[in-house]
């Protein structure tokens, strides 16, 4: 067993290793191979072990060299799926049970500007009572997008003739009294690495920037159900990293000469510049917390294995997220339950009610916070200071506590995100992607195939450890507020599947900062409640950008 192991490690290296030098097709797998493979691998072999290992390795050598041979689409997962679920763990169960509360007063404004920053239930309310209508609606938040984009660069596709269609639909079934709920009529934006019929994915990258995937992904779906108006899709950093395209770098409205930051950038940007009501957005390790803390919107990072990733740009299978982008929290709850719930095709998810109730007392809830992270000074240290004595007056209980010690589990994404593009690497039309630097995809793919597969199964079990542990943070507490940035929890959660909300909660030096809200697995209806209730007490989310 202990030679098999060994087979499969320094395969594996001395197989990229031939692949980065050229010789790979054309020499047999010499000693000094295996010695600088096994260098890497950390393993001292004697040339009689090494003698032993040869033959062995040019087999397998060979098999690998017939698995390329068929191509695998991104779309195909391994035959291994994560679970953020440990033994004895209970989750939400029954029918979903929501209640958004009592809807709005809300009149149409004389200046049809302001509509730019008004909420997803007020334009709801004002075309449930017909007001306006999704056409005129859908028009305006059109023109905004055309007339802004040049300045924020976040978007790749308007889907202009879908949007004026969807509209009209939505129009005709209000009017014959066929109101499908609060999105209905109600324009949005996706990012791009959800597939649309008949539109370029993109997935941000050169490429891939004439891709045409031609069936509608999941979470596109849902909201078409739910009666919403897909406007555009939006930028997104090359394949989920960072907000530089292929076209450009999205803009942060506040500040124009910086970036929106990643990977969900247009979707920030453009709900942020008031160019669009919400946005679809992805995390796999801080695309959705970190764009809206940039852009100063209200986030929503689910569970993993709520949402659907059916039609979504595969970049880790084990860490990928969809979620909302938003102008509030309330928002985030109603985007979130039309594309949450179960899905044939996506056999990640796990089924668990949504419970969320607006009129429940936060105060309930055991909440914690992370006081050593909070203590340090750091970026946003004041206004986090301050929203911290905010929820104290308004009589919320904040007990410390500390998250578990964390390995460094980053091979998982960078192994798992290597395999998702191994042809594009092998290939070489790494090459054709913008951005060339050593922290970027292309050399972050090259690297990974470095990674024994011994290794990324040992992280993943390390991984298991910390899952553990967390359960015993939230056998203390229900919900805990943290720092958006800086701190664990962040890599931390990304690597549990924990959901997080995110909350403008002041500015620095011009631009927003945050707060961020972590809670118990499925159990998204509690964060959001509370993050909606400290929400509603501030102003924060209701200002906006001057563009």
């Amino acid at each position: 067993m202990k030679k098999t192991f060994r087979l499969f490690l320094l395969l594996s290296i001395i197989f990229v290793l031939g692949a980065f030098t050229g010789r790979f097709f054309s020499d047999k797998i010499s000693s000094e191979d295996v010695i600088g493979a096994a260098k890497i691998a950390g393993l001292e072999l004697t040339q009689s072990e090494i003698d032993s290992l040869l033959p062995g390795l040019e087999d397998a050598r060979s098999s690998y060299i017939a698995n390329r041979k068929t191509t695998i689409p991104n779309d195909l997962g391994p035959a291994i799926w994560f679970n953020p679920l440990l033994p004895g763990m209970k989750i939400p169960t029954g029918p979903d049970k929501v209640n958004f509360g009592k809807a709005p007063l809300v009149r149409l404004p004389q200046n049809r500007d302001e509509l730019a920053w008004y909420t997803v239930r007020e334009l709801a309310e004002l075309l449930r009572t017909r007001q306006i209508s999704s056409e005129e609606l859908t028009r305006f938040f059109l023109d905004r997008l055309k007339k802004y984009d040049p300045q924020l660069h976040c978007v790749i596709t308007l889907t202009e003739d879908l949007a004026i269609a969807q509209a009209k639909r939505a129009d005709t079934e209000i009017k014959a009294g066929k109101y499908r709920g609060l999105l209905h009529g109600i324009p949005y934006g996706a990012k791009d690495l959800l597939a649309a019929r008949k539109y370029k994915t993109t997935w941000g990258s050169v490429p891939y920037q004439d891709q045409i995937l031609d069936y509608d992904a999941t979470v596109i779906k849902k909201l078409e159900a739910a009666g919403a108006v897909l406007c555009a899709k939006l930028t997104m950093g090359e394949l989920a990293w960072g907000d530089v395209w292929f076209g450009e770098m999205t803009r942060n409205p506040w500040d124009t000469k910086t970036g929106s930051s990643g990977s969900s950038a247009g979707s920030a940007s453009s709900v942020s510049a008031g160019l669009l009501p919400f946005a679809i957005g992805t995390e796999t390790l801080g695309s959705i917390v970190s764009p809206s803390t940039v852009c100063g919107t209200s986030g929503l990072r689910p569970t993993y294995g709520r949402v659907s990733r059916h039609g979504a740009m595969a970049l880790s299978w084990s860490m990928d997220k969809i979620g909302p982008i938003c102008r509030s929290v309330e928002d985030c709850a109603i985007v979130f339950n039309a594309i949450q719930g179960p899905d044939p095709q996506d056999v990640s998810l796990i089924p668990a009610a949504f419970q969320y109730d607006a009129s429940a007392d936060p105060r309930q809830l055991k909440i914690g916070y992370l006081k050593k992270d909070f203590d340090r000074r750091y970026a946003f240290h004041d206004q986090d200071s301050v929203a911290l004595e905010k929820m104290k007056a308004m009589g919320f209980k904040l007990i410390p506590i500390e998250l578990p010690e964390s390995p460094d589990l980053s091979i998982i994404l960078s192994a798992e995100a290597a395999a998702a593009f191994d042809e594009l690497t092998l290939s070489g039309r790494d090459d054709l992607m913008r951005r060339q630097i050593k922290n970027a995809w292309p050399n972050s793919f090259r690297e990974s195939r470095f990674i024994p597969a011994v290794e990324y199964i040992k992280a993943n079990r390390l991984r298991t450890k910390l899952m553990q542990d967390m359960q015993k943070v939230f056998d203390q507490v229900d919900v805990y507020v943290h720092p958006s940035w800086g701190g664990r929890s962040l890599n931390i959660t990304n690597h549990t599947g924990h959901p997080c909300v995110v909350i403008p909660n002041g500015f620095r030096n011009g631009r927003p900062t945050s707060l961020s809200f972590t809670g118990k697995l499925f159990e998204e209806g509690k964060i959001l409640n509370l993050a909606k209730v400290y929400q509603e007490a501030t102003v924060h989310h209701k200002e906006h950008p001057v563009l």
